[in-house]
């Protein structure tokens, strides 16, 4: 019989994350994504939480922000009544410049405790086009919807994104010496780019992961792009704006993911973990029953279980929780 679609299967890594690993991720929304996988199935991660960014060159600012544990000296605005950083996502906004400072600081004294002890860094790189500032000349992360006369539009160059990428890694090295990377490029494409401009982008961001990967032995990639657009390669796998993945393609890239990155006790604990959470989520017409009291305690022995593995503390107390409110608490 004929194949009909072109698989990828990424090459497993020789690194692989366990359950005891930290994961730090960053980047465009494949970031959020593949971070709250990770985070549902009970890995120590920090995904996103400084807010999506797409051009490389932003990225690594954001994460020397966070290795450095600095705030960033430049970059306020106070636009349409809200005070806003360049550097960072519209959700880090306040009244005042006071408040946004604040809000800032506490995330990136957050990002360094983590970046510190994490194993791994996941970017996600979105554009390799750039905004900016025509009174610095300075890149931004965000325009905040300032008028676009404000800036000036440039498509960066791998030798850019590369030099960026290296003085980025120099200072991880200096901070976190055993701490790995992982590359991908988001597969969602940037309409407001146009379809052929996007293309260039894309080639940009791939060749620029290329060649870091080929000089930095502790560099890895992960097709993302390449499985949503080459192996998936169909409209139905796209939600109804036809650019972002719909969530069975996003689980269908986590798979190809944890074949190729998680080692055998971690996906050992997906396994079991995936059917306890089924059980956690079943919802009993006669919650107070015999019959569905035997099934939580079933339940309960389950996740004691898994307890020296991840933390499973508040299922378990949940749990407890609604086997002590019963009449047919069994012992």
């Amino acid at each position: 019989m004929k194949e009909f679609r072109t698989e990828i299967n990424p090459a497993v890594s020789t690194s692989p994350i366990g359950l005891r690993d930290t994961i730090f991720t960053i980047g465009s929304c494949f970031a959020d994504s593949i971070g709250g996988h990770f985070a549902e199935n009970k890995f120590k991660v920090w995904s996103n939480q400084l807010g999506t960014v797409y051009n490389p060159i932003s990225i690594h600012k954001t994460l020397l922000f966070g290795l450095e544990n600095k705030l960033p000296g430049s970059g306020y605005l106070h636009h349409e009544g809200v005070s806003l950083n360049y550097h960072f996502h519209s959700s880090y906004s306040s009244l005042s410049r006071h408040e946004l400072e604040a809000k800032i600081k506490k995330s990136i004294v957050e990002a360094n405790q983590f970046l510190k002890d994490a194993n791994r860094i996941i970017i996600t790189y979105g554009t390799a086009f750039v905004y900016r500032l025509t009174s610095s000349n300075e890149i931004v992360a965000n325009c905040h919807k300032v008028p676009s006369a404000n800036f000036t539009k440039t498509l960066l160059t791998e030798a850019e994104i590369i030099q960026s990428f290296q003085e980025f890694n120099a200072t991880l090295k200096a901070i976190n010496s055993r701490c790995k990377i992982i590359l991908t490029v988001s597969p969602v494409r940037h309409l407001r780019d146009t379809l052929e401009l996007n293309a260039v982008s894309k080639s940009v961001l791939r060749l620029s992961c290329h060649s870091i990967v080929s000089q930095f032995s502790d560099v890895e990639y992960f097709p993302a792009f390449e499985i949503l657009l080459d192996d998936l390669r169909d409209y139905r796998f796209y939600k109804t704006d036809r650019l972002h993945p719909t969530e069975e393609a996003i689980e269908y890239i986590w798979e190809k993911f944890a074949i190729a990155y998680l080692d055998g006790p971690s996906k050992k604990f997906m396994s079991q973990w995936s059917e306890v959470k089924r059980d956690l989520e079943h919802k009993p017409f006669h919650p107070e029953s015999e019959n569905h009291q035997k099934f939580l305690q079933s339940t309960l022995k389950k996740l004691e279980a898994l307890q020296l593995q991840a933390d499973v503390a508040a299922e378990i107390q949940y749990l407890k929780s609604k086997i002590a409110n019963s009449k047919w608490r069994i012992s």
